[in-house]
């Protein structure tokens, strides 16, 4: 039996379905009135009938779809009928979605892929609604109905119209199958090489439907295109994103090409559209890259030149493997049209055998055969002419059997044009995969298109991430299971941000890391009223001395260049920069002293400008290049430009003057996104005062949800010196749970990055030997760095640590320094307190860091050796820097952290 059909159809019309069959010409609505225009060839598919009938084409669909059905699919029309509980506290709680598929944004928005290849194959040639990949920018757009939504084409036409979907529908139709592929599809193994701007698709961000529309090129000579002029038509959709509308266009030739068969769709397998997939009304391009099918559309224009729409430009691209993202911003890489990503490229991938799948020795006999299979597809209707399988590393290659289902449910073939993918086998004996495990210990696929491209053998990274097609390679283990010996098999990556695959990942601080440099915001702040007597400068000004080479910020709507002072900052020049381009009072009123705001006065170059309609507060607010961090697989909490409010969850009492502090992040899938070795800053309100300290938490980026701090708080009345104390650490000290503070960074010099390569002031070095001399809480950073160091069995980095304290009970995270220097070989500690309270006991050194300290407890200077420094300034100026010099070390050969 049939399963029901996810929405029914209403056969009402206003046009006649039969116009053109009957070779009256079609008519356009304009203003009312009904306008005959230039009628189009009518080209036949293969489910629309003679009469034009929509309900006979739908029912031919859906016999097909029927007859390709398989035993235990979930079914061609299956969508979900609950809300999942990751969407109820989301925009998109009222979007129905399947709980089979991996969600790779954590829960909004939603951008999803199903499970695995294998899942995704098992369904047939044509994938159910419910499990086809779906990419959105933002929430699904829910303020659309069929009734009132209205379609309009316009631009170079002599007769612009105003379609409502009704009249749409009513237009003649075309149905046929075509594959969906978003242009990220296996992205996440470029991110496991180099964190791109995008977040991590798997090899499952593709599937087929067969689509039912109006071909777009009827559309444009009905409405009377001036062939003449037009060069582009252009797509607009009706939702609202942080960047206004998504847009995007394609060239006159495609849209007016009889058989590239451009469709503006409303009904995928036989039913109208899901909300997720672009109810009611989206484009379909085949053989184009998803991103250029605009979901939920509003507008057609056909035009001069192409699309000036954000996402057409910040959007779809693949750059040269060099160009980063500050470089694309600088040289205008985003505005260079032949970089722009439309056709889809050569691709396959290995459903079987599927990741993590185990085969039992046992099982393999002589005669026992094994079934590899998956998919392969190319773009511009280019014909998928053969996939091949290796065994010894690429070296002989074997031909698969190829299955076209195409060719039986698509009138396009005729024409040599191929939109959809196709499926691949090979049977061999089982026991050649034991041999290739013994062997090369790898399976890999490739697949050929008429054109004779193939795919890579390696991958080329691009900041964006797309278009990622080498060989598909699947690893082969030989191990031992519960039920005797066995083989493992693993695919490169898993979707999102779960670990899994045998690419060697980046680590979870890494993809932090990379994305904190990605990251464009900014603060919008009250503008002033203008003096006639002043200089104003507007925010489009600003915004470009947003760096090192010229640092301006506005400070209470004054604007000041702080390039100069960049190398003399106390602080480092990253705090600056950090808050470059953009209104950071808040900040520096909260760190800094009367004295640092009377020497502002000598940078100052001018007011905020106020009042401009292109440059005011709302674009401080937006970055001039894509971030593509709502693509990032992994929730990043931190914001070097903008503080996020974190609750306190759990305090620990560890001694009278120390305790742990743990605060929750955004949400339970937020990592903090802190890189190893970097600090960020805390504020909270003391008084009626902002106040901002930096501090380093105990806790790393594999702690999902929430971070931690171990807080010695400075009493008052305690220490001559300081009779008030430490304001700041007496706050935390003071908070309940519940309470908050703000958070924001990352900033530093040093991040150990893994086995051995580590950035220094910005800097990639490779070091063999690391040295760290720290004081008081200082040692912060210092235990992050072990801690990412030592995490990792196989890094061979040595680390020697002087940590020096007061007295023993001033020492923080003693237990697990002194535990991990007896478990780990590469772990050297040296602890040393000014002094041993009378009646006490100390293991360790009592005195100062000193020259012999330097000596005896850190590594020579030399090739591959660099020393960290973390303490009070005392300790810094005066003990560490002088006897790191006496010992030979020179300046680019230590730093602070």
């Amino acid at each position: 039996m049939s399963p029901p059909v996810a929405q029914e159809m209403r056969s009402d019309s206003v046009m006649s379905v039969e116009l053109l069959n009957e070779k009256k010409p079609p008519v356009a609505p304009i203003g009312g009135a009904l306008v005959a225009v230039q009628q189009a060839p009518v080209i036949g598919d293969n489910y629309t009938p003679a009469s034009g009938s929509l309900e006979e084409a739908r029912k031919n669909v859906i016999s097909v779809l029927e007859s390709d059905m398989r035993p235990g699919g979930l079914g061609y029309q299956h969508v979900e009928t609950d809300i999942h509980e990751d969407d109820v506290n989301t925009p998109d709680k009222w979007v129905p979605r399947s709980k089979l598929i991996t969600r790779l944004t954590g829960k909004h928005p939603f951008n999803m892929e199903p499970t695995n290849i294998e899942t995704l194959l098992d369904q047939g040639f044509f994938t159910p609604p419910s499990i086809h990949y779906i990419r959105n920018h933002g929430a699904a757009f829910q303020d659309i109905s069929w009734d009132t939504h209205e379609l309009t084409i316009g631009g170079l036409v002599s007769h612009p119209m105003n379609l409502t979907m009704d009249q749409l529908a009513s237009l003649p139709s075309t149905s046929l199958p075509v594959t969906l592929v978003c242009a990220g599809n296996r992205r996440k193994e470029q991110n496991m090489t180099k964190q791109t701007i995008g977040f991590s698709w798997g090899p499952c961000a593709v599937g087929t439907h067969i689509w039912t529309g109006v071909r777009l090129r009827d559309l444009l000579l009905m409405a009377g295109v001036d062939m003449a002029k037009a060069k582009h038509v252009c797509f607009v959709g009706a939702e609202d994103l942080p960047n206004g509308k998504y847009g995007t266009s394609i060239p006159i030739s495609l849209a007016m090409d009889a058989f590239g068969e451009v469709m503006i769709a409303y009904e995928n397998n036989g039913a109208r559209l899901t909300p997720d997939h672009g109810y009611p009304v989206r484009v379909i391009i085949p053989g184009w890259i998803g991103g250029r099918m605009v979901k939920w559309l509003k507008e057609i224009t056909v035009t001069e030149e192409p699309s000036d729409n954000y996402y057409h430009f910040f959007d779809n691209r693949i750059m040269p493997p060099h160009v980063d993202s500050e470089l694309a911003k600088k040289e205008g890489w985003w505005f260079k049209p032949e970089y722009l990503f439309n056709e889809l490229n050569i691709q396959s991938a290995m459903a079987n055998p599927n990741h993590d799948e185990r085969l039992e020795l046992s099982s393999i006999t002589p005669d026992a055969e094994y079934k590899m299979r998956g998919y392969a597809y190319s773009g511009g209707g280019r014909k998928v002419t053969r996939v091949e399988v290796s065994f010894d590393g690429g070296k002989k290659w074997e031909l698969c059997e190829v299955e076209r289902p195409e060719e039986k449910f698509s009138h396009t073939t005729k024409y040599g044009r191929y939109y959809c993918w196709v499926f691949w086998s090979l049977k061999i004996k089982a026991i050649r995969l034991l041999e290739t495990a013994m062997g090369a210990g790898e399976v890999m696929c490739r697949a050929w298109d008429e054109s004779n491209n193939t795919q890579p053998a390696v991958l080329t990274w691009n900041l964006m991430g797309m278009g990622n097609n080498p060989h598909f390679k699947v690893k082969i283990h030989p191990e031992t299971g519960p039920n005797g010996a066995q083989l493992r098999f693993e695919h490169p990556t898993v979707a999102g941000p779960a670990k899994g695959g045998w690419m060697n990942p980046l680590s979870a601080e890494e993809l932090a890391a990379e994305h904190a440099k990605l990251l464009a915001a900014a603060a919008v702040t009250e503008m002033p009223k203008r003096d006639p007597t002043k200089k104003y400068i507007p925010w489009s000004e600003i915004k470009q001395h947003d760096n090192d080479r010229s640092a301006w910020i506005v400070v209470h709507n004054k604007v000041y260049d702080c390039t100069p002072f960049l190398k003399d900052h106390p602080g480092g020049a990253a705090s600056i920069v950090m808050n470059a381009g953009m209104d950071s009072t808040e900040d520096f009123d909260a760190i800094h002293s009367t004295k640092a705001q009377k020497m502002l006065e000598d940078y100052y170059v001018g007011e905020l400008a106020e009042g401009f309609a292109d440059d005011d507060a709302e674009e401080a607010n937006s970055s001039s290049v894509s971030s593509g961090l709502e693509d990032a697989d992994v929730l990043i909490a931190l914001n070097p430009r903008e503080k996020i409010s974190c609750n306190l969850l759990e305090r620990e009492q560890l001694t009278r003057d120390t305790l742990r502090l743990k605060f929750a992040l955004p949400s339970k899938d937020h990592i903090l996104g802190l890189p190893a070795g970097y600090h960020m800053m805390v504020s909270g309100k003391v008084g009626e005062k902002n106040v901002m300290r930096p501090y380093t938490p105990t806790s790393t980026n594999d702690n999902v949800g929430y971070f931690e701090l171990v807080v010695k708080v400075y009493f008052a009345n305690e220490h001559p010196a300081f009779p008030k104390g430490g304001v700041f650490s007496q706050h935390l000290g003071s908070l309940k749970v519940g309470d908050s503070v703000q958070v924001k960074g990352p900033l530093g010099h040093f991040e150990y990055v893994r086995s051995g390569h580590v950035q220094v002031l910005g800097k990639a070095r490779e070091i063999k030997k690391l040295g760290m001399i720290c004081g008081g809480t200082g040692i912060t950073p210092a235990y992050q760095v072990i801690k990412q160091v030592l995490k990792d069995e196989s890094d061979p980095t040595e680390v020697f640590l002087v940590y020096g304290s007061r007295t023993p009970a001033d020492v923080l995270l003693y237990d697990d320094l002194k535990s991990w220097a007896e478990k780990h070989d590469n772990l050297h500690v040296r602890f040393l307190v000014d002094k041993v309270p009378d009646g006490e006991t100390w293991e360790h050194g009592v005195g100062f860091v000193s020259e012999d300290v330097v000596r005896e407890h850190l590594p020579a200077p030399g090739e591959g050796v660099v020393v960290g420094i973390c303490g009070p300034p005392v300790m810094v100026q005066k003990a560490a820097v002088p006897n790191l010099e006496k010992v030979g070390f020179e300046e680019d050969q230590y730093f602070t952290f």
